[in-house]
């Protein structure tokens, strides 16, 4: 027997720790979609919301599009196959690829003699979320910072025998385990172009690697110091070595880059039950067993230091300008295991981040800061994050969404009820939106603001766990593995404890009827898509959506990719086919330039999702035997998570 990574981390992700009996996003779609049924003026694409007392119908104050089509492309088809496929009229370059030497002295990538010294050097593994910063405000030139998500071993180490099972770490030795670390983190590097190509800057004195190996970075906001993130290493309880994991991200208006730390629990190893904060930890999944590397490193088993889950789950802030500086855990913006970190201007001056919980189950998050952000002066920012109030998200039939405040002292976070301090909040963050009676959602995912609308998008992945005894005629899908996206309304007051909701589209195949999706009647066969993941809003305001089916993509019979989908005007929901992975990759990180004229993305772990259901295979894909050797295509070479850059040919808008 074998398996992947992604297959497990996606299994993990199926089975919800949230015990609250709150009513899921599911109910209340339902109810909601019983009740009203779906809007016909807007094509059958979204919910019909009356107006709620004082904020007026959902479209007031907001921006309309024209009705036409807004992306000018002819969309690409549905398929599966070794290689990428971008929209006719459009180029896509490999930028930068696994085991890429980022700096002049770093080693040329050579799979069959990994070391951790090399890799530390090297572009690390599985890109996910990507951070464009502009240089000297140029658009054709700026920053990547890239978040490198986790390893797929399988892939990744020649000669490696498959494990019997998941827990199976016979194989894996401490070399192995420092490699694993060196690949983990993110990548800052330097992209320029030169005519009409793109190309990384090998020894840019920007470039940098920060790995939960050998990176120190600072523990700030009201956790900073607490009793619970001390360890033997760190008895100051303000300095933790790397970040881990880590998912999607946000770009904040003075320049820095905010990366999310997600699935922190399967780097945990030990005995729960000799754990003094079992329950806590159950909560979030920990531990797991699924990594070796608690047998070398006492930081990873619970039994060896207790506190050392606590200082992981954060939004990690770091400064991709300055390669000295120390990046900074965000302590205020709540401890789970985090999607994203989209951040948009209030009216008021003040920064708003939203943020996803990414497991079923969970629960949408904001911050609002105390103070205004400074427009003129970056550094007066510096601790902006550190000061504010976190909200989680409560969605009612009526269509509001009441967002209710994680204070200590307020409703039932006490002491009394286990929350001794505002820290004890923090760190138990999902404990304490569960108390607060937050609405479970279908796995959020990422989520971005369009600040010309003030409309926020909510990915919802999927919930395959939605029972049967849940059916009606206007939901009928039990076992949700395609997904929807939840919109959400503000009028540009972000940081107001109301909003309104609304159902933008629900994804699957429309011609399926058992399926129950629903789309603009405008959307093709290749229009539709399944498990939105990440997403991006362009300078113009289009939404771009990425999709992450992992194994299931068996079911929609189309590998993931990129997808335009309209959010307004006649053709509000109606999706465009714009980019293909080769099989067994996710597709994730879009980011556009300031003005719009590359987009760049990342395609994770190529070859691996259900490989043996590919046509013509029958075994699971492995670095000698791999489902595809793309981007290099070299039988000497494994397939290499790869960032590529699109442009047009003749240059312009993209799409």
């Amino acid at each position: 027997m074998c398996f992947s990574r992604t297959a497990f981390f996606e299994a993990h992700e199926d089975r919800p720790t949230n015990p609250s009996r709150a009513t899921p996003m599911a109910i209340l779609i339902e109810r909601r979609l019983s009740r009203r049924g779906f809007l016909k003026g807007a094509g059958g694409a979204s919910l019909g919301l009356a107006g709620l007392a004082g904020l007026g119908p959902l479209s007031a104050g907001l921006a309309q599009a024209d009705d036409g089509d807004r992306f000018a492309f002819d969309e690409i088809t549905h398929g599966l196959d070794e290689t990428i496929h971008v929209a006719d009229g459009h180029r896509a370059d490999v930028l930068i690829r696994w085991g890429d030497p980022l700096f002049a002295d770093a080693p040329e990538f050579d799979p069959q003699h990994q070391t951790a010294e090399a890799q530390e050097r090297q572009f690390g593994y599985n890109n996910d979320y990507i951070g464009f910063v502009a240089l000297a405000g140029r658009d054709d030139r700026g920053l990547l910072m890239v978040n490198h998500e986790y390893v797929s071993r399988e892939l990744m180490f020649p000669n490696l025998p498959m494990p019997k099972d998941e827990f199976d770490h016979s194989d894996l030795s401490a070399e192995i385990v420092e490699i694993e670390k060196a690949a983990h983190g993110l990548s800052v590097v330097e992209v320029r172009r030169d005519g009409e190509l793109w190309h990384y800057v090998r020894d840019s004195p920007y470039n940098r690697r920060l790995t939960p190996r050998s990176t120190p970075m600072v523990l700030a906001g009201p956790v900073a110091g607490h009793a619970r993130v001390q360890t033997q290493a760190d008895p100051d309880g303000r300095t933790v070595l790397g970040t881990l994991n880590n998912c999607a991200g946000g770009v904040t208006p003075w320049g820095t880059v905010l990366t999310c730390e997600e699935n922190f629990n399967f780097y945990f190893m030990g005995d729960a039950e000799q754990h003094p904060e079992k329950d806590k930890l159950a909560r979030y999944g920990a531990p797991t067993e699924a990594n070796a590397w608690g047998l070398y490193d006492p930081r990873f088993h619970i039994n060896e230091e207790p506190n050392e889950p606590n200082r992981f789950g954060w939004v990690v802030e770091v400064d991709p300008h300055d390669p000295t500086s120390t990046p900074i855990k965000r302590t205020a913006l709540g401890r789970v295991k985090h999607e994203g970190a989209a951040n948009v201007v209030a009216d008021d001056g003040r920064l708003v981040v939203y943020m996803g919980d990414d497991q079923r189950f969970d629960y949408v998050y904001k911050f609002v800061t105390r103070d205004r952000v400074d427009v003129v002066n970056a550094k007066a920012n510096r601790d902006l994050l550190d000061h504010g109030t976190l909200y989680v998200a409560r969605f009612d039939e009526d269509g509001s969404v009441h967002w209710l405040a994680l204070v200590h002292g307020q409703g039932p976070l006490t002491e009394e009820n286990g929350f001794a301090s505002q820290a004890d909040v923090l760190i138990d963050t999902r404990l304490a939106a569960d108390a607060l009676g937050a609405t479970p959602m279908d796995r959020p995912e990422d989520i971005e603001a369009n600040p010309a609308t003030g409309k926020v998008y909510v990915m919802l992945s999927n919930n395959h766990q939605r029972s049967a005894d849940r059916l009606n005629p206007a939901n009928p899908r039990a076992e949700n593995v395609f997904g929807q996206i939840v919109e959400i309304a503000t009028d540009g007051d972000h940081g107001a404890a109301l909003s309104r909701w609304d159902m933008l589209v629900r994804c699957g195949d429309p011609a399926n009827e058992a399926v129950g999706a629903k789309w603009n009647p405008a959307t093709t066969a290749n229009g539709w898509f399944a498990s939105p993941d990440n997403c991006a809003v362009d300078a113009r305001g289009r939404l771009w959506v990425t999709t992450d089916q992992g194994e299931k993509w068996t079911m929609s019979g189309t590998v993931d990719g990129l997808w335009a989908l309209e959010t307004d005007g006649e053709r509000r929901g109606t999706g465009k086919m714009f980019f293909r992975v080769p099989m067994g990759a996710e597709m994730s990180g879009p980011s556009f330039t300031p003005d719009d004229t590359a987009l760049f993305l990342s395609v994770q772990h190529p070859g691996e999702d259900e490989s043996a259901d590919f046509p013509g295979r029958t075994t699971p894909a492995s670095f000698e035997d791999p489902a595809t050797r793309w981007p290099d295509f070299d039988d000497a070479v494994p397939p290499r998570p790869s960032i590529v850059v699109v442009t047009r040919h003749a240059g312009g808008t993209i799409g």
